[in-house]
């Protein structure tokens, strides 16, 4: 995997809310989740029942798009994420990394039963206006 530009990783870390765009039966939804990025195996994990909307739209395709946004009305300042990704439920180890690593940024989800759920992106773009109007970081994963 080639590495993502550190800019672009301290973004996504710095923020805790994604939008996650999936679809069934070639209806699109949209969803708003919190999540914790895991750099070190290049992964997004939220929480979420499977009884839910989004949830069970993955079942049927596992391809999903998110956004992670700085909300700001300053042009100049104007910063963002997208990417598409492959989603899982997690297990094994990577549930157990990924338990610790949702409940210390987010401690009262120790109470909550739900489903965790990794998503590993595959393409990902940054719009960092403070670079430059429009400017744009890409990062895809070679396959």
């Amino acid at each position: 995997m080639n590495q993502i530009e550190q800019r672009v990783l301290d973004f996504i870390i710095e923020h805790h809310i994604f939008t996650l765009a999936t679809s069934r039966d070639n209806i699109p939804y949209t969803s708003t989740c919190f999540y914790v990025y895991l750099p070190e195996i290049n992964l997004f994990v939220f929480t979420s029942d499977k009884s839910t909307r989004h949830i069970q739209d993955v079942e049927q395709q596992q391809a999903v798009a998110g956004a992670i946004a700085l909300e700001t009305s300053i042009v100049g300042k104007i910063r963002g994420i997208q990417f598409t990704g492959i989603i899982k439920e997690l297990e094994g180890q990577e549930l157990s990394v990924a338990q610790k690593a949702y409940i210390r940024r987010f401690p009262i989800a120790i109470l909550a039963k739900t489903t965790l759920w990794g998503i590993t992106p595959n393409f990902i773009k940054m719009t960092d206006n403070r670079l430059g109007f429009g400017k744009k970081i890409i990062w895809q994963n070679e396959i």
